[in-house]
C-alpha cells in the first residue's frame, strides 16, 4: 500500500516535497523539498484515484496526515497541481450531482451558515462579512477591507436616496445597513439561514433602522411571486449555492423583480471553465455548491436582456481575505475548541488555507459583474468609482 501511494504522489513534481511514512522518507520531485508531509498510515491508492481531494482532506481531518511547517505554504505549492488530482465522478455521483430542489438547498445552506453566529464572530471582522474584502491599501485591516468592499459595491450600484435595494443572500446584513445609512435607500434582504436572519434583525433594531430595512427567510425562486419591485439588486457570494441547472432561473428571478433600467451587481467566485467542483469541499464545506464560470453568468444575463456594463476580477483580494480569516481562526482556537471537536477545527483550518491557495494559484477567481436590465443611458460612462 505504501509503495502504491508513493507512486501516485510522484506525479506531483512541480514543487519538490518530502513524504514520511512508516519511518521512511521519500523525495518527490527534484531539488530541495519545499515542505514535508508525514503520513501516520498510508492511504490506499484506490481512495486517491476515486478522489485525491477527499482522500488527502479526510486524512488531514483525522490527523493521519500532518504538514511540517506552515499549512498555507504547503498548500500553496501543492494545490497549483490540482489538475493532476483524480476524481471518479460515477463513483461520487450523489456527491457531485446533488438535488437542486428548494428543500435540499435550504438544508445545504443551513449546514454551513447555521453552525452558530458565535463561531463566525470569532474569526470574521466586526462587520460579520463572509465574502471577499477589498484592500485599497497594503495596510488595510480586514474590517477596513470589508468596509471598502461594501462601499465599492454601493458606488457601482449608482444609488440615489429613496431607491429600493434587494440583497439576495444578505448574510448578516452589513451591506444593506450601510446602504440605508449612507444612501438613504430602503433595503430588503433574503436568506435561507435562520441564524443570519436573527442576527440581522438584532442589528436592525440596534441601529434603529426598522423603518428602512427588512429581512425574510426566502428562496430566490420565490421572488417572482413576492409582489415587490426594486431599483437595484445585489447578490454577494450566493449564486455559488444555486447549482448549474438553475443559473438561468436565478437570473430570470432577478429580472422579474428589477425595474426596467435597474442595476444588478453580481459578486461571485468563478472558474475559467465549467466543472463540477471539488469533492472534499462539496462533502464537508459547501454541500451542493458549484462554482460558475464567468462566461456562464455573462451568457445567462444576456439571455434575459441584461446589458453588462462592467466586469472586474478581485482574485487576489480574496486570497488576502482568506489569510486574514485563517489568522483570526488560529488566534481564537481556545474559544473554538469549546464549540467544536478537533476534527471539525482541522477541517475548517484546511478549508480556509486551501481556498486561499486556490485563489493565489488562479484555480478560482472572484468576479463582480455590473449589468442593467435593458438600456440605462443614465448609468455613468466611466468608472467614476
Amino acid at each position: 500500500m505504501e509503495d502504491m501511494m508513493i507512486s501516485f504522489l510522484r506525479t506531483f513534481t512541480d514543487y519538490p516535497f518530502a513524504v514520511r511514512v512508516n519511518g521512511r522518507e521519500y523525495q518527490i520531485g527534484e531539488g530541495k523539498p519545499e515542505f514535508a508531509v508525514t503520513f501516520k498510515r498510508p492511504i490506499p491508492k484506490r481512495q486517491l484515484l476515486t478522489s485525491t481531494s477527499l482522500a488527502l482532506g479526510e486524512a488531514y481531518m483525522d490527523g493521519d496526515l500532518e504538514i511540517e511547517g506552515d499549512l498555507y505554504y504547503a498548500l500553496d505549492h501543492f494545490l497549483g497541481q490540482m489538475g493532476k488530482f483524480s476524481t471518479n465522478e460515477p463513483a461520487l455521483k450523489r456527491l457531485m450531482r446533488p438535488s437542486t430542489s428548494k428543500r435540499c438547498q435550504k438544508q445545504e445552506v443551513s449546514s454551513h451558515y447555521d453552525i452558530g453566529n458565535e463561531f463566525y464572530r470569532l474569526w470574521l471582522d466586526e462587520t460579520m462579512s463572509y465574502s471577499c474584502g477589498y484592500f485599497k491599501r497594503p495596510d488595510d485591516t480586514l474590517r477596513q477591507a470589508q468596509v471598502n468592499k461594501v462601499d465599492y459595491i454601493l458606488q457601482k450600484l449608482n444609488l440615489k436616496p429613496g431607491m429600493t435595494l434587494l440583497d439576495i443572500g444578505c448574510g448578516w446584513g452589513f451591506l444593506l445597513m450601510e446602504a440605508a445609512k449612507k444612501y438613504g435607500v430602503r433595503g430588503f434582504g433574503i436568506t435561507l439561514s435562520k441564524e443570519q436572519k436573527a442576527e440581522f434583525e438584532r442589528r436592525i433594531r440596534e441601529e434603529h433602522l426598522e423603518g428602512g430595512l427588512e429581512v425574510e427567510l426566502m428562496d430566490y425562486r420565490d421572488l417572482p411571486a413576492c409582489g415587490r419591485a426594486f431599483d437595484r439588486v445585489v447578490s454577494v457570494g450566493m449564486v455559488e449555492h444555486v447549482g448549474r441547472p438553475n443559473y438561468q432561473k436565478f437570473i430570470r428571478c432577478v429580472s422579474s423583480v428589477l425595474n426596467e433600467g435597474g442595476v444588478f451587481l453580481l459578486h461571485f467566485i468563478s472558474a475559467l471553465t465549467e466543472h463540477t467542483g471539488d469533492p472534499w469541499i462539496r462533502k464537508y464545506i459547501f454541500p451542493g455548491g458549484t462554482v460558475p464560470s464567468l462566461r456562464e453568468m455573462c451568457g445567462a444575463m444576456g439571455e434575459d436582456g441584461f446589458h453588462i456594463m462592467d466586469v472586474e476580477n478581485l482574485r487576489l483580494h480574496y486570497n488576502k481575505t482568506l489569510l486574514c480569516w485563517a489568522d483570526n481562526f488560529h488566534r481564537h482556537l481556545d474559544e473554538e475548541r469549546k464549540l467544536f471537536d478537533e476534527r471539525f477545527l482541522r477541517m475548517w483550518d484546511l478549508y480556509l488555507n486551501a481556498c486561499a491557495a486556490t485563489f493565489h494559484n488562479g484555480i478560482i477567481d472572484l468576479h463582480q459583474i455590473v449589468a442593467t436590465r435593458g438600456i440605462d443611458n443614465s448609468y455613468p460612462m466611466v468608472r467614476w468609482y
